[in-house]
């Protein structure tokens, strides 16, 4: 066999394998989960029992929706529709970007009214100075689900608590009747009900000071949000939220995903009180003499400049205990 045929066949072969690869990515068969044996499943009166510690693992927290990657911050490069990493973050390399990944809403379409799709593209685009995540706010819901952090779960008959690592968020889930919750807050109010082995939760009376994910998918406190936990297995949940806000959205849209159980012998939650690490980045620009300047790399120099946004101008000095004059 000559030496021209052994790598002509050679290059067949492997573009044949690489075509099939790629068929096989668009293609591939959708394998249906495996049948919950229920018997297995921990109960708690009569019902799953989803104690424990959980975990999404997937991209949404970057991105509820199919991306590819992007720098966390980004400049024009030097070729056309090019773009690089921009100053507060270049020093990151690789680690400055953000990593590409598969949505996880249905139909990968979030149906923005005209105006809030607008501030949408503003929010992305100013992502370090208004994501709540950067400022230790507590996530919401759904976010706090598929954050990169892991949370537990402690149930009874009546109640499911969940324990968020971020910011040591929490929520309760009620299984019993309550009052009508008289404020908002960041985590919403949560009431429960079984269908079966699926626990459906009703999440009102939230605030509008939280995101969906990093890229500026956001809001208002008219959002409404049903979600619905159904055990796949002992150590998986399939988990839906279906998202109202008839103020940002023009109609009802859903995302959902698998939470993993931790199976370490040793799972637990590490502390991440995150409050008082973001004093610098909120109010160091309030200093006398900044602490944060310049970065010095091993090649390069940045310089930060810090700016108040001339809505938050009157705030900060408040803060700072400088009121303005009346």
């Amino acid at each position: 066999m000559s030496m021209r045929y052994w790598r002509k066949s050679f290059t067949i072969a492997l573009l044949s394998g690489a075509a099939g690869a790629i068929l096989f990515l668009f293609v591939r068969p959708q394998f249906a989960a495996p049948p919950v044996q229920q018997a297995s499943l921990p109960r708690v009166a009569g019902k799953p029992d989803f104690s424990g510690i959980w975990q999404a693992n997937n991209t949404a927290n970057w991105d509820l929706q199919t991306h590819s990657a992007r720098p966390m911050i980004a400049q024009p490069g030097l070729t056309p529709n090019s773009v690089v990493l921009a100053a507060p973050v270049i020093g990151l390399g690789t680690i400055g970007w953000v990593p590409g990944g598969l949505g996880v809403v249905e139909g990968n379409d979030i149906p923005y009214l005209p105006w809030a799709a607008q501030r949408k593209k503003e929010n992305l685009e100013h992502w370090m100075d208004r994501d709540p995540e950067i400022k230790c706010f507590q996530p919401g819901v759904p976010r706090a689900m598929y954050m990169p952090y892991p949370f537990q779960v402690i149930q009874s008959a009546t109640k499911v608590m969940m324990v968020f690592e971020f910011a040591n968020a929490q929520r309760t889930i009620h299984l019993n009747k309550m009052e009508p919750y008289p404020n908002v807050a960041f985590m919403g109010y949560s009431v429960g009900r079984w269908d079966g082995d699926t626990l459906i939760v009703d999440v009102k009376d939230f605030t509008d000071a939280t995101w969906f994910d990093r890229s500026g998918n956001f809001h208002s406190d008219a959002l409404h949000v049903v979600e619905r936990y159904t055990p796949m297995g002992r150590d998986v949940i399939r988990y839906e939220a279906t998202i109202e806000d008839p103020q940002v959205f023009s109609r009802p849209w859903k995302i959902s995903m698998p939470l993993y159980r931790r199976l370490e012998p040793n799972a637990q939650l590490a502390d991440f009180r995150c409050v008082e690490m973001v004093e610098e980045t909120m109010y160091g620009h309030l200093r006398k003499e900044q602490l944060v300047k310049r970065w010095v790399g091993t090649t390069m120099t940045v310089d930060v400049t810090r700016t108040i946004p001339p809505g938050e101008a009157v705030h900060e000095r408040y803060i700072s205990g400088n009121p303005p004059a009346k």
